[in-house]
């Protein structure tokens, strides 16, 4: 949340989250950022699809296994920028609803980055080729 909240993206949470999400662990997690964001909770993927957020722009998938790298992406404003489970990534069904399927290229031999770590460098890509 304070990494959407500081580049001024809207963010949607749709669950099940990895961990129990409370309307009071959200706050917690937005400590004083909570103004600068109010996160828009879906109860499903299929939820999700139904909403007005999902009729815009690209679903740009971030996970380890993404056939092109971000560096070579190029951005657009109206593009949805989605991030899965540390542990898990998201279920097939999402990854085949992705119109894109990106990875940011690390070290070899490393797993992966933490979901905060990949949304602020990929918030950070888009950032710099649409300022």
């Amino acid at each position: 949340m304070r990494v959407a909240a500081c580049f001024g993206a809207g963010m949607d949470i749709v669950e099940p989250c990895a961990f129990p999400l409370t309307d009071k662990k959200i706050r917690a997690a937005a400590m004083d950022y909570g103004a600068a964001i109010s996160p828009t909770r879906h109860a499903s993927w299929t939820a999700y699809q139904n909403s007005a957020e999902a009729a815009r722009g690209r679903l740009v998938l971030f996970t380890t296994a993404g056939a092109g790298e971000i560096w070579d992406f190029d951005f657009s404003a109206d593009d949805r920028l989605l991030f899965g489970r540390e542990s898990a990534g998201v279920p097939e069904n999402v990854h085949e609803s992705a119109d894109e399927r990106l990875r940011i290229p690390i070290r070899e031999g490393m797993r992966s980055l933490n979901v905060t770590v990949t949304a602020a460098i990929a918030l950070a890509e888009a950032s710099r080729q649409l300022r």
